[in-house]
């Protein structure tokens, strides 16, 4: 697989702050890792898209700078449409949603832009929002959703028709949102893929996927090879891993370890939290806060969507779920078409961590960055070796 890490971690959202952290951060994370060149998972904010899209100049510009530095890119992040690293950004990160024209028109742009900048003879993918967020979500809304993405797909169609580049969209399954398992974005996409779908419903399966996020997916305590199964077994595929890691709390009953889990709640971003009961029964909350206060049973295990550093493992009585990880790539490197699924390394929580981890400058984040790109080249055997070339030319297929 193609390892990239993703760039949502640092808070640039226009062209000159893209091109500053591409030479502050990218370029020092490649040589730390001794790559001849590196992969990002490029985010591009709504604002910077469109003017991307727009603006052959400034393509140049991107694209000169990937290359002086020695960065390739094969993926994008158009999860948030932007704000990403504002005080309080919460449930601002599913807006606007899939219902909303601006969403359709924020990814058509990332998709232009991406086949402007990939590598001769690949693939690209976009990771996207599981439709929206829950509350107040309707049949009218899931409709509106439905007739998007299926006009996303047919645009995707022809952008490859007309380019000779395929570009694919992936579905990121979020605890809390619409689609929040794998099998719920496995049931609704299947759904909607069938070929006697009514015209403007049906969704290009060659061109809409999953987004597997091994953090969202351990904190569903789903089992990773199970789903990498329905996934495929629905004739769908995964386009992308975002490879990432959650919190696991063994005994929340511990007084130690909510004590040590209190470290982890902080305001930016949502900790949906999950948890075991003795009975085999998930129950869930939208903020880790909300689980300290008593919202969840302590009876089994928990587990929290904060994305942990993959070379780090918290203090005991914590861990991390790298286990769910590794088992994840594996399944996916062995199913139809895995070899050709991005892996972004997705921390993009480097800024909230606890103080005795928090980076405290440029050159720690740095640091901290390429140890996760050397744990994911050591730890996960379907990761290209460093010095890999592209080796595919010419056209792609679909």
């Amino acid at each position: 697989m193609h390892l990239s890490y993703c760039t949502n971690v640092h808070p640039a959202e226009d062209l000159d702050g893209v091109l500053a952290q591409l030479e502050r951060y990218a370029a020092p994370v490649r040589r730390a890792t001794g790559r001849e060149r590196l992969g990002i998972g490029l985010w591009l904010p709504a604002a910077l898209a469109h003017r991307l899209d727009a603006s052959a100049p400034d393509r140049d510009r991107l694209r000169g700078a990937l290359d002086r530095h020695g960065l390739e890119v094969r993926t994008l992040n158009a999860f948030p449409a932007g704000g990403f690293h504002a005080e309080v950004v919460g449930r601002d990160v599913y807006h606007p949603d899939w219902t909303r024209p601006e969403r359709l028109a924020y990814t058509l742009a990332c998709a232009r832009v991406l086949t402007d900048l990939l590598p001769p003879g690949a693939a690209g993918s976009i990771s996207t929002l599981p439709l929206g967020w829950r509350t107040g979500w309707t049949t009218r809304d899931d409709e509106a959703a439905t007739r998007a993405l299926a006009a996303l797909s047919a645009e995707l169609r022809a952008l490859a028709d007309r380019t000779g580049v395929v570009v694919r969209l992936a579905v990121e399954p979020e605890p809390g949102c619409v689609l929040d398992t794998v099998d719920d974005v496995v049931g609704w996409l299947a759904d909607r893929t069938g070929t006697d779908r009514p015209a403007g419903t049906r969704i290009d399966p060659a061109l809409v996927g999953v987004c597997l996020d091994t953090c969202h997916l351990a904190v569903s305590f789903a089992d990773p090879a199970a789903a990498v199964r329905r996934v495929t077994d629905a004739g769908l595929r995964v386009v992308k891993v975002q490879a990432s890691a959650a919190l696991h709390v063994a005994d929340p009953a511990d007084p130690e370890t909510r004590s040590a889990l209190t470290r982890f709640a902080e305001p930016r971003y949502l900790h949906q939290t999950r948890a075991l009961d003795a009975a085999g029964r998930l129950h869930g909350v939208d903020d880790l806060p909300e689980a300290l206060a008593g919202g969840l049973p302590r009876t089994g295990p928990w587990r929290v969507h904060f994305h942990v550093p993959l070379h780090h493992d918290p203090a005991p009585p914590l861990s991390a779920t790298t286990d769910v990880l590794r088992t994840a790539v594996d399944a996916v490197a062995r199913a139809p078409h895995g070899r050709e699924t991005h892996l972004d390394v997705e921390t993009y929580t480097w800024g909230v961590l606890p103080a005795d981890v928090l980076p405290t400058g440029a050159d720690e984040l740095v640091a901290g960055i390429a140890a996760e790109l050397r744990w994911a080249a050591d730890h996960l055997e379907a990761v290209e070796a460093p010095d890999a070339v592209l080796t595919t030319t010419g056209r792609n297929t679909l």
